[in-house]
């Protein structure tokens, strides 16, 4: 994951990950076929935990307030305290083949619907005043998912207070009553 992040999908070598996992070129083969099935696996995995923490605010008792603030929070502290994966399996979709690439893309749907229906519960309790649920959607995940491109662990803040900065910023993009 490192390599892939801080080099990229295509200039990292397997030689890279090798190296880095302390074993030789040959060895990796052993438990990938590919560089893109090992990509792909990363990408799954970390897709299935984003997916998992929207789910567990979506579905949580509360408001849509307070069920968008903890899936916001939640989220964003991922992509800051784990910003080496999330900036892998955020960032490099396009390195995917296209069966991989569909199965991921089909996640990322999933996620999106689960803020989604946040925001959609929201509008229709008169929490929020949203003129454009879909677009808003889009919006607070990439704020979210943004967060993996500049965070920095010896910066200014925690994943814990950009969790809670971007959970107070997306209640005021939502227009929370």
């Amino acid at each position: 994951m490192e390599a892939f992040a801080e080099r990229g999908y295509h200039a990292t070598t397997t030689r890279d990950i090798a190296g880095r996992a302390g074993m030789s070129p040959a060895a990796l083969y052993i438990h990938y076929k590919t560089k893109e099935e090992l990509l792909h696996r990363i990408s799954r995995i970390g897709h299935q935990k984003a997916l998992e923490i929207l789910q567990t605010a979506s579905r949580r008792e509360g408001t849509a307030r307070e069920r968008l603030a903890d899936a916001v929070g939640s989220f964003v502290r991922w992509h800051a305290g784990g910003r080496t994966t999330a900036r892998v399996v955020q960032y490099e979709l396009d390195s995917l083949g296209p069966d991989a690439r569909a199965e991921i893309l089909a996640l990322r749907r999933q996620c999106d619907a689960e803020v989604r229906g946040i925001i959609e519960d929201g509008v229709a309790a008169g929490e929020f005043d949203v003129l454009d649920v879909k677009g808003t959607t889009l919006a607070v995940l990439s704020l979210c998912i943004d967060v993996a491109r500049w965070f920095n662990v010896d910066g200014p803040w925690t994943p814990d207070e950009v969790g809670t900065l971007y959970a107070d910023l997306v209640l005021r993009m939502v227009g929370e009553k």
